[in-house]
């Protein structure tokens, strides 16, 4: 990738000035996406990141729709009794600072990963091209899942669980609305983070790294890793856990096929240079 010879070094520098523009652009999006979040912040604060403690909140009327049709109303959620209090002189404005970046993140996920394979484009072969075609959209795709996995499904259960989680009714919960947001923003940017494993095993499948063969035969250990982050990211119910640790456990499985798919093209392209070079 960064050349051979005597002109070694002006390669290694024009690929640390291609890296700099390509980071330059990367850059400036995500600024701009911080931006524009920062001036609806009020909107997105009200209808987004609080929208969790409302009983409104559309997984919370999933469930109670499903409650009701099986004759059980109990399950239906009510607004959660939160006090949330602020410490700090700048904390407001700190936290809106810290949103607005992570939801211009989000926002520029698909055009940032476009340009880190702009930069990684020159250093493949046109086959590796070719069968990579539409990685921006599947990388794109598995992300944006997986935020809306996390923020609808595995924050508002969490968010629940704990505002109501109480050892004596003496003891008020009265929140930091720093800590809730970081809850909130965590839990659904990992989630879309971790639902990227496919795209992971493939690209080491492709540099041989991860075998179809290693992944069968470490999948139990696999589950209880799974299990592990699951209990980690979510409450301490098995409910919860297992809500978070089936989906990852499907992608695992994905990704296992897509591994041998990745090295049965390999064992064919290379019998097929065997037979060009014996005839």
């Amino acid at each position: 990738m960064f050349g051979r010879g005597e002109n070694s070094d002006q390669t290694f520098i024009g690929h640390l000035e291609a890296f700099r523009s390509h980071l330059l652009r990367m850059s400036v999006a995500l600024i701009l996406g911080a931006i524009l979040s920062f001036v609806f912040y009020k909107q997105i604060f009200h209808h987004l990141i609080l929208a969790p403690t409302h009983a409104d909140f559309p997984p919370y009327q999933w469930l109670c729709s499903l409650a009701m049709y099986f004759n059980m109303p109990n399950l239906c959620m009510k607004d959660i009794s939160i006090n949330f209090q602020n410490f700090k002189l700048s904390g407001q404005f700190m936290m809106s600072i810290k949103s607005s970046m992570v939801f211009g993140f989000i926002a520029t996920f698909p055009y940032v990963m476009w340009e880190l394979w702009r930069f990684l484009k020159p250093a493949l072969t046109p086959k590796e091209i070719g069968t990579s075609r539409g990685i921006i959209f599947w990388v794109s795709l598995l992300f944006f899942i997986g935020v809306l996995f996390g923020y609808f499904i595995i924050t508002p259960y969490t968010v629940n669980f704990f505002a109501n989680y109480t050892v004596s009714k003496q003891i008020i919960n009265d929140i930091q609305i720093d800590d809730y947001l970081s809850t909130v923003l965590s839990l659904s940017l990992g989630t879309g983070l971790i639902f990227e494993l496919p795209v992971v095993v493939y690209f080491l499948s492709k540099i041989g790294l991860i075998t179809p063969r290693f992944m069968r035969e470490y999948r139990n250990y696999a589950i209880v890793i799974v299990l592990v982050m699951s209990a980690v990211i979510t409450p301490p119910d098995m409910v919860s856990q297992i809500i978070v640790a089936i989906p990852i456990m499907i992608l695992y499985e994905i990704s296992i096929r897509l591994s041998a798919r990745v090295e049965k093209k390999q064992i064919d392209s290379e019998k097929e240079l065997l037979k060009k070079y014996k005839s």
